[in-house]
């Protein structure tokens, strides 16, 4: 089963050099792919990328939440948000994204979408093509 990155993701990066068959990618963000992807088809499900994540946004395809409960401060990035995240990736790189909402505590969210967004990133969208343009954040 492979792991799937959800939208808890704020492009930290740190899960990307730990994967031993290169199948995380970064989105470009200015065409709406505003997280870090991986390819369900190349993916071994090692688990590497796991405990890379500080924000704890990668779980195994069958394990993702679809009543995530937030801590509270949290960062949800999805496409259509309009919300303000800035911070530091793996890396000592800034990251600004536009396109989050930060989660209050209690609050219940589905994260189950992600896998069709994850899986799009691939199939229809731009894939391993995005590691040509990716400028590190």
């Amino acid at each position: 089963m492979p792991h799937i990155i959800t939208s808890l993701c704020v492009r930290d990066r740190g899960c990307i050099e730990v994967c031993p068959v290169e199948c995380i990618v970064p989105g470009p963000s200015s065409e709406g792919w505003t997280m870090v992807y991986i390819d369900a088809d190349t993916c071994i499900d090692c688990g590497a990328c796991v405990p890379e994540c500080p924000f704890s946004a990668i779980y195994p395809e069958d394990e993702v939440p679809a009543a995530y409960t937030a801590k509270g401060g949290e960062y949800i990035n999805k496409a259509g948000l309009t919300g303000h995240y800035e911070g530091t990736n793996h890396h000592g790189k800034q990251v600004v994204l536009e396109t989050t909402r930060q989660l209050e505590a209690g609050e219940i969210v589905d994260l189950t979408a992600d896998i069709k967004v994850n899986n799009d990133f691939f199939q229809s969208g731009p894939g391993y093509s995005a590691k040509d343009s990716d400028q590190g954040s």
